[in-house]
């Protein structure tokens, strides 16, 4: 689990003509970024990072059964193992993509990148299979689901990057402290972004004392960078943009294109899951806080306002590709719509569309017109710049 000799010694002195450092540079100098201090800062210190963590590999997972509880580490920190960094600020700052460019960098064997809340979710459901696997079989003198979710997972990555660090869920607080120290002590190193600093995670919420170990070992094991620009990204990409484009053709589909590479900051996109009610519902493509689904894959498929309710949570941006004309021939299609964008409206995330008419040209006449008329009203509303200028809420 050491670092390669040349890792250790070069340290910060690594070139800065490789990672992330020279991704941050090289899109200032193609004019994709504007000059920002507390990006630069951030981006020093994932380079610094980056470099400890050249060919890192965390500890090997012991063997399961009487020997392998006997002879495993104790959860003691490793002597070599390095702070990992949490970002914190408001929203649209870069934290995001700056974690991406240090991800898409590291040098490290084994790494993931995923939606805080999605692993969590994950680990409730390995902890619910394990339970109920006969695991007793191999060791059945075990009845603690953590050492093993945290072998498997140290198994899986040695560098974990998680975006949108937050806590919501009592279930959460209750099992991230043993679970985190667990990672911590095979030698995990954790990247994170977040709206929220560590002390004010689950803030005012019943049971928060069951955090507050989770809270101190974050800080320890973490170094906390606030990143205090003044600029929302997101927004000034939007200043300006036309996020309505009709009819539904090659152009509107180019605009579409350069919309979500303008709005991701030009991020690898990639499909996401989101756990819905016990369900999955694939992401086709996200990067960056935004989303890109095709009409038919959003309202012409059996989803509801949890479904919806989930996408307008944890995106802050939707690029929607062929809005149809609505009628009563499809009202189920209108319904959903309708569904949709009553929650993107209610959270404040921005929509970036290609239709085949107008808002309020959409659904002119039958049964069910009347009804469309307010959310044609609230879609011309998400034109204005009023409404882009507006914060996520989650």
């Amino acid at each position: 689990m050491t670092p390669p000799p040349e890792a250790a010694a070069g340290g910060l002195l690594a070139s800065a003509a490789v990672g992330p450092l020279a991704s941050y540079r090289a899109r200032l100098a193609a004019g994709e970024l504007s000059t920002d201090p507390s990006q630069a800062l951030v981006a020093e210190r994932l380079q610094a990072l980056w470099a400890r963590l050249r060919g890192y590999q965390a500890q090997a997972p012991a063997e399961p059964g009487f020997f392998g509880r006997m002879f495993r580490r104790r959860d003691d920190m490793p002597e070599d193992f390095p702070n990992g960094l949490y970002l914190v600020g408001d929203v649209g700052r870069g934290k995001s993509m700056l974690m991406d460019l240090f991800y898409e960098a590291a040098d490290v064997p084994r790494k993931r990148r995923v939606h805080f809340h999605a692993f969590m979710q994950e680990a409730h459901r390995r902890i619910y299979a394990w339970r109920r696997a006969p695991h007793r079989l191999a060791d059945p003198h075990s009845d603690d689901p953590i050492p093993p979710l945290a072998d498997a997972i140290a198994a899986e990555a040695s560098l974990l990057c998680f975006d949108e660090f937050q806590v919501n869920d009592i279930a959460d607080a209750t099992i991230l402290g043993r679970l985190f120290k667990a990672l911590f002590a095979r030698g995990v190193v954790v990247v994170a972004t977040s709206n929220t600093r560590p002390d004010d995670l689950f803030a005012g919420q019943p049971g928060r004392d069951a955090l507050l170990p989770f809270i101190a070992l974050l800080k320890q094991h973490l170094d906390v960078l606030v990143m205090a620009g003044s600029r929302d990204w997101r927004r000034q990409r939007l200043r300006g943009m036309p996020t309505w484009h009709v009819p539904v053709d090659d152009r509107a589909d180019r605009a579409l294109d350069a919309a979500f590479r303008e709005l991701s900051g030009g991020a690898k996109a990639r499909p996401e899951r989101l756990m819905v009610t016990g369900r999955i519902l694939t992401v086709p493509l996200a990067a960056q806080g935004v989303a890109r689904f095709d009409f038919d894959a959003l309202c012409g498929q059996p989803l509801g306002a949890g479904d919806y309710l989930a996408l307008a949570t944890h995106y802050q941006a939707l690029v929607l590709d062929g809005v149809p004309r609505l009628s009563p021939d499809n009202y189920d299609l209108a319904r959903r719509f309708i569904v949709l964008i009553d929650a993107l409206y209610d959270h404040r995330v921005k929509l970036v569309a290609s239709a085949a008419a107008q808002p309020d040209q959409l659904y002119e006449r039958g049964e069910g017109a009347r009804a469309f008329e307010r959310t044609a009203s609230r879609l011309e509303e998400m034109q204005s710049q009023e409404y882009l200028g507006l914060p996520h809420l989650t």
